[in-house]
């Protein structure tokens, strides 16, 4: 009777991240869709309908032209004019404004209701960016380095109270992971409830969107025009994000090493492949070199 022997399959560190990076991208595209589509269609639909009713109570205006003004109003918008209101609007274009504007172009967060309509702006853009960018991330950097010499402190002065080091890390990083989040992800948004009149979802939303860069630009502060808002309102908006930013990139690294360390104790041999892969990335480096 032959006899099956199990071969122990060798799984690459690489492509298992692949894989699971593009499961992760699928499942989200799938609830995205089941969540998104039905509302976009009501939305379109209750658009196209208003539309119709605009038409039947004004029969001065036609069809096309219409579709003109809603064009001529989507023009304003991507040029970052407020088509409600009037001209008397509170300019984008401020020194606060163009502060807040300054540090999302650093920063990569690009909401994308406010852009350069010069050709003279946007040519400086580019060029502000490709240096701003780099420049962004080297003080992110070194603020990184000095939170976590400020945690490293925090490690040591808890260690001569309680004589555990693993536990003293792990309520280092739980109490660090608390003020972080009370400074940055829930005082803020309360803040930005009271002044935009958002909801507390609306404004943690907002600010967690805005600190992982995504920046869709569906919340912006400081755009009502039918508020008043303080002249350094959007500047001290900036400056969270500079700061915030520092934090959630310290505490999504420190989340990745622990997924990385539960992989690597629950299957040990991930760790030696990924040893091996460096190791070989070296080696060709020191070869090209050569």
């Amino acid at each position: 009777m032959a006899k099956f022997q199990l071969v122990p399959v060798k799984v690459s560190w690489t492509a298992l991240l692949a894989l699971a990076h593009f499961t992760y991208l699928l499942v989200g595209a799938t609830i995205f869709q089941m969540l998104e589509r039905e509302a976009e269609s009501n939305n379109r639909n209750h658009f196209q309908l208003e539309k119709l009713n605009f038409l039947a109570n004004y029969t001065c205006l036609d069809g096309p032209a219409l579709e003109k003004f809603v064009q001529v109003i989507l023009d304003a918008w991507e040029n970052g004019v407020n088509p409600s209101g009037n001209s008397t609007n509170p300019s984008n274009w401020d020194f606060c404004s163009s502060f807040f504007f300054a540090g999302t172009v650093v920063t990569t967060i690009g909401y994308g209701n406010l852009s350069p309509s010069t050709v003279s702006g946007q040519v400086f853009c580019v060029f502000y960016a490709l240096c701003g960018i780099p420049l962004n991330l080297a003080f992110l950097k070194q603020l990184g380095k000095c939170l976590t010499s400020h945690l490293g402190r925090l490690e040591k002065g808890m260690v001569s109270v309680v004589p555990h080091k693993q536990m003293v890390e792990a309520l280092a990083v739980s109490l660090f992971f608390i003020t972080g989040s009370l400074l940055f992800l829930v005082i803020p948004p309360l803040l930005f409830s009271y002044v935009e009149g958002w909801t507390f979802g609306e404004g943690f939303y907002f600010a967690f969107i805005t600190l992982s860069t995504i920046g869709f630009g569906d919340y912006v502060v400081g755009t009502d025009p039918d508020k008043e808002y303080i002249s350094l309102y959007r500047s001290l908006a900036g400056i969270w994000i500079i700061f915030a930013l520092a934090w959630l990139a310290l505490i999504l690294n420190m989340g990745a090493r622990i997924m990385e360390h539960v992989i690597v104790l629950t299957h040990p041999g991930f760790k030696k492949q990924e040893e091996e892969e460096d190791m070989s990335s070296n080696k060709l480096e020191d070869t090209s070199k050569v």
